[in-house]
């Protein structure tokens, strides 16, 4: 029982160091990939046991990285903001999924690079220079994470989820572990894009309002409105330059 539960703790921690080991490799390929990969399967059966533990851990990350991403970053926040605004516009299916995950890919690596610089300056580049042990190396790789994300937690959702895991009452953020603040984080980003997407969704709803009572009004009640409302709303939306508007609103929103 005390095995498992080193595994899980190990395994939670070694989260933000695995992800940000990814992150650092897609920013500076050349430099990971010189850097190499050791592995030092030793002599006795317990150093044999640790490295295929460490591997397994290893793997396992790397699996959950497309989960990890985006349930640890800003990016569910960013998507499902940017998905409103293509329904509040009505275009169907433009900008295509593609660009849209694409747009907030990159939005979330602009957003969480002081969490990643932070991780490389503290974490990762310590441990490849051994200069820090492993748990060192996995202990700052957390810190940087989890302050971003319990900057954007409510309250209100940390208690939720404490109480849920039937846990004491923590008296400060550090007791809190990461499997409670992960679930928090999450349905707290959750609400936070839907509110952002209700107010983008007001303008275009009232050239809609508008549109149709027109349209009522002269007797013409078998023309969609949504033929007549759809070039205003693209209209609306390039006039006020909303693609600047609302990326501007998505980053300052994570200050």
């Amino acid at each position: 029982m005390h095995s498992s539960n080193r595994l899980r703790k190990l395994f939670v921690r070694g989260i933000p160091l695995g992800l940000a080991l990814g992150m650092g490799m897609l920013a500076n390929p050349q430099n990971a990939f010189a850097a190499g990969v050791t592995l030092d399967l030793g002599t006795s059966t317990s150093q044999q046991m640790g490295t295929s533990l460490q591997l397994l851990m290893a793997l396992t990350v790397l699996t959950l990285a497309p989960s990890i991403l985006m349930l640890m970053t800003s990016f569910t926040r960013i998507v499902i903001v940017l998905s409103f605004v293509r329904n509040a516009l009505g275009t169907q299916q433009l900008p295509p999924n593609q660009v849209l995950v694409g747009l907030a890919l990159f939005l979330s690596f602009f957003v969480m690079a002081p969490t990643w610089n932070q991780i490389n300056t503290n974490a990762i580049q310590p441990y490849m220079k051994n200069q820090i042990t492993q748990t060192e190396a996995l202990t700052k790789a957390e810190e940087p994470l989890r302050d971003f994300m319990f900057k954007q937690t409510r309250e209100k959702d940390l208690e939720l989820f404490v109480g849920l895991a039937k846990m004491e009452r923590p008296k400060t953020y550090r007791d809190i572990p990461t499997y409670v603040l992960i679930p928090a984080f999450v349905i707290s980003e959750l609400k936070t894009a839907f509110q952002m997407g209700f107010a983008i969704f007001i303008p275009f709803m009232v050239i809609d309002m508008i549109v149709s009572s027109t349209l009522m009004s002269i007797g013409m009640m078998m023309l969609p409105p949504m033929m007549i409302s759809l070039p205003f709303k693209i209209l609306l939306f390039v006039l006020v330059d909303g693609w600047h508007l609302v990326v501007q609103s998505l980053v300052t929103s994570f200050k």
